[in-house]
Order: structure tokens, then C-alpha cells, then sequence
């Protein structure tokens, strides 16, 4: 799947070591509702009892044969029609280049179309106004009614909650 100079490629074991580190760097951790630090055993076991069983759809997101992070639907749900997605830029000079904005679409686009997905929602949270912005270029809408609080390493956190809707989607991008 690509998107201008955005492709995704989906994720295998070799990629193990790659996600441990990206998911661990503290500017990518410290936006993340899940913040313990990643080791191989549990990616490992992600794949085997996630993505190898049809759960999580993950893919590598790459520039130019550069790979810069990761975006996946997890806790896909097919009887009711919805995934929550996510998204980690794991490279310090890919962020701000609107990279996570077409991975978006890319995934929307792979969701809806590919998965047969009704809706695709996401957290975040609340301080993190560059992936907000990102979400929003990329169709998703905040859910004013729904928020919650976690607590974190830095104190507690609100989080937001965005979603899009199949018929949302296909209006956005004319389908």
C-alpha cells in the first residue's frame, strides 16, 4: 500500500528487534497509554498470539526504502466492525513530515476497504497535539462525551477518543 512517497509493508519476525527499539525510545513511550518498555519475548508473542491470528493487522511504515515506525488495527472485531488503530513514528527526523498522516489514510483505506471495517477508532492522549492534528488531517473526529484518565509515569493523563465511521470515509476521500 502506498501514498505518495508512504508505503507500508507488513510486519514480520525480522522487524522484532527494530519495534523493541522504537518502542522504547522515550519519544515515542511517553506518548503511549502502554509505556512499560518492550522486550523481544513479549513482541514475540505479539505476533504469534496477535498478528498471526487475525487480531492485529500491523504494518511497517516506510519513505523511500527508509523504515521510520509502525501502524496497525488491533482488537479487530469483525462482528461488529470495528478496530482501534495505532501508530509509533520510531525515527526522530521522520516526525512533523506529515509521514503519519498518510500512514493513516493508508490504513483507513486497508480497514475499510480491505477488512470490511464499519468504524475505527483511537486514543490518545490529551497533551499530544501533534498526533491529534495528524488524526484529524486523516478524517478521524473527537469524540467530545468520551474521555478517561490514566495514570502514568508523568502524573495522571487524559484521554481522547477519536473515531471515523465507512460512510465518513468514503464522503472524505469520494469512494
Amino acid at each position: 500500500m502506498s501514498a505518495g512517497k508512504v508505503y507500508l509493508r507488513p510486519i514480520t519476525p525480522a522487524d522484532t528487534d527494530k519495534i523493541v527499539a522504537w518502542r522504547n525510545r522515550d519519544f515515542v513511550r511517553k506518548n503511549f497509554i502502554y509505556q512499560k518498555l518492550f522486550t523481544r519475548e513479549g513482541h514475540e508473542a505479539w505476533l504469534r498470539e496477535q498478528v498471526e491470528s487475525g487480531h492485529v493487522a500491523q504494518f511497517i511504515i516506510c519513505v523511500a526504502e527508509k523504515e521510520i515506525g509502525s501502524v496497525y488495527l488491533r482488537d479487530i472485531d469483525r462482528e461488529k466492525g470495528e478496530a482501534e488503530y495505532g501508530i509509533f513514528i520510531g525515527e526522530s527526523e521522520a516526525l512533523g513530515r506529515g509521514y503519519g498522516t498518510q500512514a493513516a489514510k493508508l490504513m483507513l483505506n486497508y480497514g475499510f476497504e480491505t477488512l470490511g471495517l464499519q468504524k475505527i477508532f483511537l486514543r490518545l492522549l490529551e497533551d499530544n497535539a501533534k498526533a491529534l492534528g495528524s488524526y484529524k488531517k486523516a478524517g478521524f473526529k473527537l469524540l467530545e462525551n468520551k474521555r478517561e484518565t490514566v495514570n502514568l509515569e508523568q502524573g495522571v493523563r487524559e484521554v481522547l477518543f477519536m473515531e471515523i465511521g465507512c460512510g465518513e470515509w468514503e464522503e472524505e476521500t469520494g469512494r
